[in-house]
């Protein structure tokens, strides 16, 4: 791939002023160059609990045998059956093997077999799918995790410290199908490892999202693309997140190369543009007039750097050019107030703090509005009925479901991208 590296940022700081603020652009174009695909190895949790009972179960298993179709011949795959434990489902043993006519097949008729049956205890799918994994040398080490209910049999806490132990060790797509699904363990799976969260109220929509999702795997070109950020001495990152095309917090995943650089995984890459905000805590003591470097952003593939960008600030007493708004950089702040204020405004409905709740998810209507997020505007629309979006006004509606608010969650993450206006 072709990589290109575009930085947004307002560089000029008031008189003591020390947080820079900056988007950081990254593009890969297909250049035509490709030798071999890069190798792969692919996951499947599927959740059989009892909660999975009739049609979703039906449509789970024919969305997984359309994913085992999808993959490349020599792919390595396993498809791994959850409940309360986890158990595999395909191939037999705890091990992976190559996608092929045999083991496709074979794997369709074990999947054929499953039943729902027990509880959810979603940290123990993602144990053994890390084990899985660990034991493949593939340049893409991906998963996908299904279900339908909350994490009931296993503690929150538990879920997080098996996550901790899977950081960095692959990406996985989450995905709730159903009524009963919650937005917690999914954002928390999201967070940690790099992938989507999404919803499916109608199971017989998995068939399409899963092929959807292996055909995106499948069709990345290039493997272990790393940001790699260079601050100055005495400044402090405050944080570094993917804002597009979801929201992502990437500063717990960062490996220090020296005390000034540090490198943050962004996983695999096919055609496509993501988008970072960083912000970053200058060293006071700095004069009006004094331009310094705030950061060195660059790309680095095979401990090649394909694309790099500077980000430069300096002091001024003017105020026009200190208070100018960076347009791509409010917008995708704004998209994060979004996210917030929707996640806030939903705790406190189910808190029961009725006025609270309105006054944050008028905000997020009013923000979502603002940035033509019309996938977030949608499930809103589901949880208060809005009489004026540009003023934030709203009522709380009393029809509505408990996924309203579950798809609400997820959706709040995904983003829209900055288009100038």
């Amino acid at each position: 791939m072709d990589f290109e590296l575009h930085v947004d940022h307002n560089k000029y700081l008031p008189d003591g002023g020390r947080v820079m603020d900056a988007v950081v652009s990254v593009s890969a174009l297909d250049g035509g160059r490709r030798a071999h695909a890069p190798t792969a190895a692919e996951v499947i949790m599927i959740d059989c609990s009892g909660s999975m009972e009739g049609e979703k179960i039906i449509e789970a298993k024919r969305a997984v045998n359309v994913a085992v179709d999808q993959l490349r011949d020599e792919v390595a795959f396993a498809v791994v059956a959850g409940n309360s434990a986890a158990r595999m489902a395909y191939p037999p043993g705890e091990t992976m093997v190559p996608a092929s006519p045999v083991t496709r097949a074979e794997a369709k008729a074990a999947i054929r077999k499953l039943r729902a049956e027990g509880g959810t205890a979603i940290g123990t799918w993602l144990d053994l799918g890390n084990h899985l994994l660990a034991g493949q040398d593939a340049d893409i080490k991906h998963g996908i995790l299904l279900t339908d209910g909350h994490n009931i049999h296993q503690r929150h806490e538990d879920l997080l410290a098996t996550l901790e132990q899977c950081r960095g060790k692959f990406v996985c797509e989450t995905r709730g199908v159903g009524k009963g699904w919650s937005a917690e363990p999914l954002n928390a799976i999201a967070d940690v490892l790099l992938g989507t969260a999404d919803g499916l109220p109608d199971a017989k929509t998995l068939t399409a999202e899963f092929q959807a999702m292996i055909e995106a795997v499948m069709g990345k070109t290039t493997a272990n693309v790393t940001l790699r950020l260079w601050c100055p001495r005495g400044s402090r990152l405050r944080f570094v997140k993917q804002v597009f095309p979801d929201i992502l917090p990437l500063t717990e995943n960062g490996t220090p190369l020296s005390d000034l650089i540090t490198d943050y995984p962004t996983g695999s890459w096919g055609a496509e543009t993501r988008d970072y905000h960083l912000s970053v805590e200058l060293p006071a003591g700095k004069k009006l007039g004094e331009e310094v470097l705030a950061a060195h952003a660059r790309i680095v593939v095979a401990d090649n750097v394909v694309a790099e960008g500077l980000i430069p600030a300096s002091w001024t007493d003017d105020a026009a050019l200190s208070t100018k708004i960076n347009q791509r950089v409010a917008h995708y702040t704004g998209q994060q107030e979004l996210n917030v204020v929707t996640q806030e405004g939903l705790a406190a409905l189910t808190a029961g703090r009725k006025d609270e709740a309105t006054a944050k998810l008028g905000r997020a209507v009013q923000l979502a509005a603002e940035s033509d997020h019309h996938d977030t505007l949608r499930v809103l629309n589901k949880i208060v009925d809005v009489v004026d979006a540009p003023t934030a006004h709203v009522r709380l509606r009393d029809d509505m479901e408990d996924v309203d608010a579950e798809m609400a969650s997820v959706k709040s993450r995904k983003t829209v991208p900055w288009r100038k206006r």
